[in-house]
């Protein structure tokens, strides 16, 4: 039997991920070795490995996606086995057939298996052979109406990138045209392919583990039905409402399709479930899942353990162990759903979870790091582990509302809202979740109170400006003070809500609201503020960090940037500027678009890419490009000015009634 004994691991990663896997090798006794790019210098899971090798350089291109300079990393740091993780290059088998020929030890599946799930397209062909279920393809030369509507897909890579949902015949050429660029841009192959697409349907997947002992395990189901530009946000295992005769045809079906290919190590069969329960093949993903802690809560099991042992030439058990409980895994992305889900950079200042049995955190990142504009948004995974759904999710939601979390927007409210949603509560999951309802999740929350803590915040800054922070200073009645009182103006983020407070400081004693009803002062410090509100005692924790103040209650955060009493005129642009919503590159511009060309309100004129997404830059109005400062390659700052467009007035619709 073979058995290639590991001593020093490097991981072909960054961030979470390779953060994780070190974490299984601590505990196994192996050497970390970590790669980074100059824009990861620092970076947490460079930190935590025992050595580190750089890749000059900061785009994924010239770095993480450079096979010959991670191969040549792990060589010269002595390593002498090479993760891939996930994304990147995980699934690249080129990759993975440098690492052999280095002589290092590849710890994923066979080079043949990657090749052969590489094309989507291919892999659906194989399938069929292995009598796995599938959706027939669409031929989009002879797609009519009754094929509508189409899912149209990247045959090579996932994550998102090229696939685009056809309801109309007549978009279909442009749509195939988009999904074809982005597709080159982001895998080097413009192959897209059209599937019908399935209204209402789940995404659930099963996770397989084999050896080369022609063991399979498939380990139980996961739901990842919610997503977002079709990438995941929150999974969970086992997958909930599905029958007993369901959950045997996927796991019969996953076991299959791991064995069509001679499958060796960790994988994830992913499939479509319709409405009424007909699971139909998606790809199968040759690699460790983003979303494997849930699976590994559930059946107990460290999968990265697992994928060294398989490596090492171990065998796995005849069996694995049983299912217990249930768990929930929700991704923690630096971004703004309510802009389009926008990246957001910058400091993170605190990104502190609280501790409980049954929680964990994988992430790449602790307080006083920066999220850059390079790579993937996410900032961690909360997993949360219980008997049952109920539990698990309850636990969950929770913790994420009682986290600190300080620095840029996250969808952190999302996912709170999302878990305690009663679709979500009554497991009515598909992927169109967040389609129907995330107007509904990003409108103001009730039992918030912006205003409140804006006012918890003043006065915690009052006492620091006037005493360097005392300790904490307690009273239960108003006090009559000759001075008038002072007022601070704070905008919240990310909605951008204005608010005035009034408060008044005594020369002794802590500072006063001013024409507050409802509200008693019990305590203030600069890092903690205890309010009585309406007759009920709340705690407002306060951090202030340059002219932004975090504002932490029980159940709810705020953020505030403190604003001047009044207005710069400098700060404001000409009507019409297209500004730059997030620092990236531009990738492409609207065919023929140049200064002087008229335009049309809503229409796509400039393609950015920042942290694996792209975005478009839509005109306001209609008229005239006036000015155009962008160009394809050109890196941009956050506000940096893209174009002007001047607003037409003949343009613009005259009311029936004036006509």
């Amino acid at each position: 039997m073979r058995s290639d004994v590991i001593q020093t691991l490097l991981v072909a990663n960054r961030g979470e991920i390779a953060c994780r896997i070190f974490r299984t090798c601590r505990d196994l006794g192996i050497t970390t070795v970590a790669v980074y790019s100059d824009a990861d210098d620092g970076a947490l899971h460079v930190r935590e490995a025992d050595l580190a090798v750089r890749l000059p350089g900061a785009a994924p291109a010239d770095t993480y996606l450079r096979g010959d300079l991670v191969v040549a990393a792990a060589l010269a740091a002595g390593a002498d086995a090479v993760h891939p993780g996930y994304g990147f290059l995980s699934e690249n088998a080129a990759f993975a057939a440098s690492v052999q020929d280095a002589g290092l030890v590849w710890v994923g599946p066979p080079v043949k298996a990657i090749e052969l799930m590489a094309s989507k397209t291919r892999a659906k062909e194989l399938m069929a052979g292995a009598g796995v279920p599938l959706l027939a393809p669409v031929d989009p030369a002879t797609a009519a109406e009754d094929d509508l509507p189409l899912l149209l897909k990247a045959a090579a890579g996932g994550g998102g990138r090229g696939m685009r949902i056809v309801r109309e015949l007549g978009a279909l050429p442009g749509e195939l045209l988009a999904a074809a660029a982005e597709a080159a841009s982001a895998f080097g192959d413009g192959e897209v392919f059209a599937e019908p697409y399935v209204e209402r349907g789940r995404h659930v997947e099963v996770q397989v583990m084999a050896d080369e002992h022609d063991t399979v395990w498939a380990l139980g189901t996961r739901d990842c039905s919610l997503q977002r530009r079709h990438q995941k946000v929150i999974e969970e295992a086992p997958a909930p409402g599905l029958d007993d005769a369901l959950r045997t045809r996927l796991r019969d079906a996953a076991t299959a399709a791991a064995r069509a290919v001679g499958y060796r190590g960790a994988g994830t069969v992913e499939f479509l479930v319709s409405a009424d329960g007909r699971p139909y093949f998606l790809e199968m993903n040759t690699r460790l899942q983003v979303e494997h802690p849930v699976t590994e809560a559930v059946f107990g099991l460290d999968l990265v353990a697992l994928q060294l042992r398989v490596a090492e030439g171990g065998p796995l058990g005849a069996t694995p162990p049983s299912p217990s409980g249930h768990a929930v895994e929700a991704r923690l992305y630096a971004e703004d759903p309510a802009r389009d889900w926008q990246p957001q950079t910058g400091a993170l200042l605190a990104l502190d979870l609280p501790d409980a049995p049954g929680l964990r955190l994988d992430t790449g990142y602790t307080g006083g790091d920066t999220v850059g504009v390079h790579y993937d948004p996410m900032l961690a995974k909360v997993i949360a582990h219980a008997p049952t759904r109920a539990e698990a999710v309850r636990l969950l939601a929770r913790a994420l509302e009682r986290a600190r979390i300080h620095g840029p927007v996250t969808n952190r409210e999302l996912l709170v809202r999302s878990l305690r949603h009663p679709d979500f509560a009554a497991a009515r999951l598909d992927t169109g979740f967040y389609d129907r309802h995330l107007a509904a999740l990003t409108a103001p929350a009730a039992g918030r109170d912006p205003a409140r803590a804006a006012l918890a915040g003043a006065l915690a800054a009052a006492v620091t400006a006037t005493s360097g922070g005392p300790a904490p200073t307690r009273f239960g009645a108003w006090r009559n003070v000759p001075s008038g009182p002072q007022l601070k103006r704070y905008r919240s983020e990310p909605d951008g809500a204005e608010h005035e407070v009034a408060y008044r400081t005594p020369r002794t004693g802590a500072p006063e609201p001013h024409d507050a009803p409802g509200v008693r002062v019990l305590a203030v410090t600069p890092d903690r503020v205890t309010l009585e509100l309406d007759g009920v005692a709340r705690h407002f924790t306060v951090r202030a960090d340059g002219d932004r103040v975090f504002v932490d209650t029980d159940a709810a955060s705020y953020t505030f940037t403190a604003l001047p009493r009044f207005t710069d005129p400098a700060t404001h642009t000409e009507p019409g500027s297209l500004l730059a919503p997030m620092p990236g590159t531009v990738v492409r511009l609207a065919e023929g678009l140049a200064a002087g060309v008229p335009v049309e309100a809503g229409q796509p004129l400039i393609w950015l890419e920042a942290m694996k997404m792209e975005h478009r830059i839509l005109a306001p109005a209609s008229g005239l490009l006036t000015a155009l400062h962008a160009a394809p390659g050109h890196q941009v700052e956050v506000g940096a000015l893209l174009a002007v467009v001047q607003e037409d007035p003949a343009a613009i619709p005259v009311p029936e009634e004036t006509a």
